[in-house]
């Protein structure tokens, strides 16, 4: 039996669902999620170990527009993933069909990287089931996709099949990582991403979207090994959003953190103390070391 391995990028707009069919192929949880669009901000790679194959998933951050350099650098980083994949997964929504920005994917990558490309259609349980086969009658008009899978990544339907249909088209290769490895993202960078969430759970409006986190250091406890001792900056872009982050009576970071800690220590197997800063950093969007230093390295 030949063994096969490659790349696959999961492409579409902000928000179709790519960090939670990430996770659930994975069987962890790396890639964040929100209700809120444009959560993933940078490439998440999770490798998928099977009997006969190896897939490397690239999560892409969500398609977006704008001018600053931390999308700039999204956007490159979402481009870089379909430049080097084997496969292309595209993803979007069966309750929604198919968008203005989903077709403009469509044009401006698809066609110009000409990878073989399989059309997840997600979220079918929220849509009746004989709605399906007209949504994949119009999607073969709109591009020739090998394959067309519909699934509900939240549920777990059809999961397993798309698997099965990416492996068709992988290169025959031997494994290309570890069988211990599951992803590239160092700690501090999985960890920030795990307190961002947070964030994103708890705040609202444009506070999620001017919020980034540094992890400064993680040590292990003088007396107890067990014990990660974590210290970590919330950079915010205005003072008044570090008064909202921080809350009433210093509330709203205690719950963040509550909540963080919690997640961390059931993920990391250890107990985990946690220390929360919040810190007023203007336009840090656009200063390119602390972009470089909160884990943005596809910024030229």
């Amino acid at each position: 039996m030949s063994f096969k391995a490659g790349f696959v990028a999961l492409i579409g707009r902000p928000n179709v669902g790519k960090s939670t069919l990430l996770n659930n192929i994975l069987g962890t949880k790396l890639s964040i999620v929100s209700p809120r669009p444009q959560t993933t901000r940078m490439r998440i790679l999770g490798v998928k170990h099977l009997p006969d194959a190896q897939i490397i998933f690239l999560d892409t951050p969500g398609v977006q527009k704008g001018g600053d350099l931390l999308t700039k650098s999204v956007m490159e980083s979402a481009v870089a993933s379909m430049e080097s994949a084997d496969v292309i997964v595209m993803i979007i929504e069966a309750d929604k069909g198919w968008t203005k920005e989903d077709k403009e994917i469509v044009e401006n990558y698809l066609k110009k990287y000409n990878k073989p490309t399989i059309l997840a259609i997600n979220k079918i349980d929220k849509i009746q089931r004989d709605l399906v086969l007209p949504l994949i009658e119009e999607s073969t008009k709109i591009y020739d996709f090998k394959e067309y899978v519909p699934i509900s990544a939240i549920k777990n339907i059809n999961v397993d099949e798309l698997i099965e249909t990416i492996k068709k088209y992988l290169p025959e290769s031997p494994p290309l990582y570890p069988e211990d490895m599951i992803t590239d993202l160092p700690l501090k960078l999985w960890i920030a991403e795990i307190i961002r969430e947070k964030v994103f759970f708890n705040t609202k409006q444009e506070i999620p979207y001017s919020v980034a986190v540094e992890v400064e250091s993680i040590k292990e406890g003088e007396k107890n090994k067990n014990l990660l001792i974590i210290d970590a900056i919330i950079y915010v872009e205005k003072d008044n959003h570090k008064g909202i982050i921080i809350g009433k009576k210093g509330q709203m970071l205690k719950k963040i953190g509550t909540q963080a800690r919690e997640e961390l220590e059931f993920l990391l197997g250890k107990k985990v103390h946690l220390n929360l800063f919040v810190k007023v950093k203007e336009r840090w969007k656009e200063d390119l070391p602390l972009l470089r230093a909160l884990g943005y390295n596809q910024i030229s």
